[in-house]
């Protein structure tokens, strides 16, 4: 069916309005992970110029699966998935507590949220110093608490990665609360009274009632949560540097050093594929099991 005039023209600006987006998405994020994927199958490094290219194949993947520094990367971003479900569990519960009706609610959400907002390098060099070993303020608190085996923190190869856990937990749960105080705030306080006149305790209320109500904001928290934990860069650069002994190192982290130290292009676009096909397969799940839990 031929279009009229009014609604061609309709159609010609709708597109010129949403041309910058798009174009700007093709640029910005089509074209590197089709090159991305282009690129690890083959030697490239980039100083050379796509001249020194050369086809290889699939080896750069079969490198990376024996390869053990990326290995123990990807271990540990596995294991950094961790802060994910405690970092909402401990939002949703500080979300409760505050939108109970505590005096300065806005003052606390103030005070949560500006970890979130703050640089995360200024973060990073701050934490060197309460995390040092041996002069930090924190383990300077446990030794004048008596506690003789301080842990190592940042200097320590069991500690390290337990450190940047408790950093990404700090910094992100201000944002958490503030999304779960405006759930909370959406669920009717008719079911609560409901609930109370039929002799519900508190535990009951909130596992029955709130924690249900929030799945909507758990749902979209935890694949915002999971897609961040594999793009923790600065914090740990700027932290640790991946050490010590590769302990705090992770796959994106192990992608600069590879593409920009190694000067190694199409071995750091092999990481960058792997980090997407996870990243996807892990999004898929995620969308097909929330039919499950999700209460929309």
């Amino acid at each position: 069916m031929l279009l009229s005039k009014n609604q061609l023209r309709d159609n010609v600006a709708g597109y010129l309005f949403v041309a910058p987006m798009l174009l700007g998405s093709a640029v910005l994020i089509l074209f590197p992970i089709v090159a991305s994927f282009i690129l690890s199958m083959t030697d490239w490094n980039f100083v050379t110029g796509l001249a020194g290219a050369n086809f290889v194949g699939l080896d750069n993947f079969a490198a990376l699966f024996s390869d053990s520094v990326f290995l123990k990367g990807l271990t540990n971003n596995f294991i950094l998935l961790l802060v994910v479900p405690i970092g909402l569990f401990l939002s949703l519960i500080l979300a409760v507590v505050i939108n109970k009706g505590v005096y300065f609610k806005d003052t606390f959400k103030v005070i949560y949220f500006m970890p979130y907002i703050s640089s995360t390098v200024a973060i990073a060099l701050v934490f060197q110093v309460l995390f040092h070993p041996t002069q930090g303020p924190i383990n300077q608190t446990l030794m004048a608490l008596g506690i003789e085996n301080v842990p190592g923190w940042i200097a320590s190869t069991d500690w390290a990665l337990v450190s940047v856990m408790l950093i990404i937990i700090w910094t992100q749960i201000g944002f958490q609360v503030i999304l779960y105080i405006a759930a909370l705030q959406n669920i009717p306080p008719q079911l609560y009274e409901a609930a109370e006149v039929d002799g519900a305790s508190m535990w009951y209320k909130f596992k029955n009632i709130t924690v249900p109500l929030v799945t909507p904001t758990t749902f979209l928290l935890l694949i915002q949560g999971i897609v961040s934990t594999f793009k923790v860069f600065d914090l740990i650069i700027v932290l640790t540097e991946g050490g010590p002994a590769n302990s705090s190192t992770i796959p994106v982290l192990y992608m600069y050093q590879q593409a920009f130290e190694e000067l190694k292009t199409g071995y750091a676009s092999a990481i960058s594929v792997i980090l997407f096909l996870i990243l996807v397969v892990i999004t898929f799940l995620q969308w097909m099991g929330q039919k499950k839990w999700v209460n929309y």
